[in-house]
């Protein structure tokens, strides 16, 4: 299986702003009862985006303009809290296929790169004139450039940072370590015939 090469995502936009905000609201611990992560998206921020009743609250998810972005604005030190991996889950099965934010919690990071997701950084300030843009029209198209290392949108442009780690992955498609496995799958059976542990 061959992982896609992602040098670039362009999507509309939604900015759900706020620093610190965890995994634990990006996708509360009462539905991680599940087998597949199928239908994680769904329960995204289900708590500050519902009321007890289900009925929605005041949230940009919610709200008809930005339904169908792929690409989430956010604040500092986004994903922070628990390891867990729905959170991230639940960002791509909403539809997402990327983040910015000012900066990542380590483990979020790294859950998702392996899901192919972009986490770019960039300033508050330039972060917040992404979002103004987006608030002006919904409908703008905004595009994460990994080569570059810039987000465009309209006429403007932002730098933006990734970690040449990541950025290297997800521009060569090797972002999956279980997938780079089974790439190598033939390698790996010639690799075993040569170590005499392993001899049959």
């Amino acid at each position: 299986m061959s992982l896609a090469k992602i040098s670039s995502v362009s999507g509309r936009a939604v900015s759900v702003p706020g620093n610190d905000i965890d995994t634990d609201r990006i996708i509360p611990a009462r539905f991680m009862k599940c087998v597949t992560f199928d239908g994680l998206g769904e329960f995204l921020f289900y708590d500050v985006r519902k009321n007890a009743d289900g009925t929605n609250r005041s949230h940009p998810l919610n709200e008809a303009r930005y339904q169908g972005a792929t690409i989430l604005l956010s604040g500092a030190n986004f994903g922070c809290g628990s390891s867990r991996e729905h959170a991230p889950q639940a960002i791509q099965k909403y539809g997402f296929k990327a983040v910015v934010a000012e900066n990542f919690a380590e483990i979020f990071f790294g859950n998702c790169t392996t899901l192919g997701i972009p986490c770019l950084s960039a300033t508050r300030e330039d972060i917040a004139r992404v979002a103004a843009a987006v608030e002006a029209n919904p409908q703008l198209e905004v595009t994460l450039d990994l080569v570059k290392q810039e987000i465009r949108f309209g006429a403007q442009s932002i730098k933006a940072t990734l970690r040449e780690s990541a950025r290297d992955a997800l521009i060569n498609g090797r972002w999956d370590a279980i997938g780079e496995l089974l790439d190598g799958r033939t390698a790996v059976a010639e690799r075993a015939k040569s170590l005499p542990y392993l001899a049959a």
